[in-house]
């Protein structure tokens, strides 16, 4: 049974398309890339199925059965569907295991008020334990302290993924996670993607580094316009004409093409 499944969703702003009838069917544990060239409705499919927006008509159903097309994001969130986004958001002038407490905290709709003062202190001190568990796993251990805005762009990214971790994802849905990266940022992100889909976490993965897509995932959807153009296993995607006149033969599909 599909973790997730779209069926015939689609979005519109005012007369514009930005998602006409995407059907898309997510198994558990995988890591499913969603690509396609610019203003492609990837974004849009991402806020539709996290609740930033409710769609215009379809369905989204979680587990199986369950309904979540039209959920507020903090429900959907709270069932297991969490995303990050293209601009990290963090607390800046909280450290970073501070960010990641925050998380656990609002996930478990606790009062922020009473966290930030230190007025639950039980739970503020299983929340730190758990917190620094995903600091540590994310590699980010000697920079607990830190603040979020002195940390390298590669650093606010990998503590975007960690705050989504807090949040005890089944599906995590990943907003251009390699935006911005330099070559030694993305290899380390690679790798700490694998190690979060390791822990049984299905990924969904929105990205515009050709090369890092074919390298993760395992299957993928690719959108133009709105629509669902095709899926299928990275080799096939990368020699699917339609795929390359979608991209307009841009050197991004061209070169993880060849490099294959």
């Amino acid at each position: 049974m599909p973790i997730l499944e779209v069926e015939g969703l689609s979005k519109y702003f005012g007369g514009l398309a930005a998602l006409n009838d995407v059907n898309l069917s997510i198994q558990e544990g995988e890591i499913r890339g969603i690509i396609g060239p610019n203003g492609a409705g990837k974004t849009t499919l991402f806020n539709v199925i996290s609740g930033v927006y409710r769609p215009s008509s379809g369905q989204i159903r979680y587990q199986g059965k369950t309904r979540i097309d039209g959920l507020s994001s903090s429900r959907i969130a709270g069932m297991g569907v969490v995303r990050t986004f293209q601009r990290t958001a963090l607390y800046h002038h909280f450290s970073v295991l501070k960010n990641v407490i925050v998380a656990r905290h609002l996930h478990a709709k606790e009062n922020i008020f009473r966290v930030i003062s230190g007025l639950a202190k039980k739970t503020e001190e299983k929340n730190t334990e758990k917190a620094l568990e995903i600091v540590e796993f994310m590699g980010l251990g000697h920079l607990k302290e830190e603040l979020a805005e002195n940390l390298p762009h590669g650093h606010q990214r990998a503590l975007g993924v960690a705050i989504a971790i807090a949040c005890e994802p089944k599906v995590l849905l990943l907003d251009e996670p390699l935006t911005g990266m330099t070559p030694t940022e993305k290899d380390r992100m690679i790798d700490l993607i694998r190690k979060v889909h390791q822990q049984g976490i299905t990924i969904l993965m929105v990205e515009h580094d050709m090369r890092s897509v074919m390298e993760l995932c395992g299957y993928i959807s690719v959108l133009d316009f709105g629509m669902l153009l095709v899926e299928g296993p990275p080799a096939e995607i990368q020699n699917n004409e339609m795929v390359i006149n979608a991209y307009l033969g841009t050197e991004d599909i061209l070169s993880a093409s060849t490099s294959a």
